[in-house]
């Protein structure tokens, strides 16, 4: 039920909230991209170690998007890794007006303390630019696609089709401050995993900025004896290029 009514929901938003979406200058064609690192480390009574970083790039020609990007994390407490992820994601979209688009994307996610690792999935659908007024950004994708996951306790693989949706949204607070806040669901009849990313940028000049970033991962159905929820926080130092 509940899968159902957000695929509603979701369908509802992408067809009647055009209205609200205002024109603003296309984004520049050809490539650009992000870099983040983060590094904390403590000592005394505790020693831990934290390193995390992501990379992302954009290309833009006409009607066209390409998207590759991907994280890293990994985390020591008094000598013994206790969090190693890595996630790889890719998304092609054509853009067939100026405000929609088709999309194709992949996602391949590695977490050597997670109840599924690794999971793969495919997917593709239809996306829409649903507000973009200089201030305020809001971009929804609704599709389906194919999963496959393996339990990381016993080796056993679960595929199926699934249906995903994305919600982007960024809010432009100053010239210098940004908030964002990005949401991914792939729902499946074996589990559900949803991502939600909320994070504060404030920039430093054109080219450097400093991210606070906090990260939830959910599974409604994980394996047992392992958590549905993990969450992680950051504070990243990022380079615009």
């Amino acid at each position: 039920m509940l899968k159902r009514n957000w695929m509603v929901a979701a369908a509802a938003l992408l067809v009647f909230s055009a209205p609200l979406a205002a024109q603003d200058e296309p984004p520049p064609e050809g490539w650009r991209g992000t870099g983040e690192l983060g590094y904390v480390r403590t000592t005394g009574n505790t020693e831990t170690s934290s390193l995390n970083m992501a990379l992302e790039f954009i290309y833009e020609k006409e009607k066209w998007r390409h998207t590759l990007g991907g994280s890293a994390l990994r985390s020591k407490k008094s000598g013994t890794l206790d969090a190693e992820r890595w996630t790889v994601r890719g998304q092609s979209d054509y853009k067939f007006s100026e405000k929609s688009y088709l999309f194709a994307s992949f996602r391949h996610d590695s977490d050597t303390f997670a109840g599924y690792d690794p999971v793969t999935s495919i997917s593709a659908g239809y996306g829409r630019t649903l507000v973009d007024n200089g201030r305020h950004y809001l971009l929804g994708e609704i599709g389906a696609g194919y999963r496959r996951q393996e339990i990381a306790n016993t080796g056993e693989t679960e595929n199926g089709a699934i249906a995903r949706g994305r919600l982007d949204y960024r809010w432009t607070i100053t010239e210098t401050t940004e908030f964002g806040n990005l949401f991914l669901i792939e729902a499946g009849s074996d589990n559900t995993f949803m991502q939600n990313d909320t994070s504060l940028s404030v920039a430093i000049n054109k080219a450097f900025a400093v991210k606070l970033a906090y990260q939830v991962r959910y599974n409604t159905d994980p394996p047992l004896g392992s958590d549905d929820t993990d969450t992680q926080f950051t504070t990243n130092l990022v380079y615009n290029f």
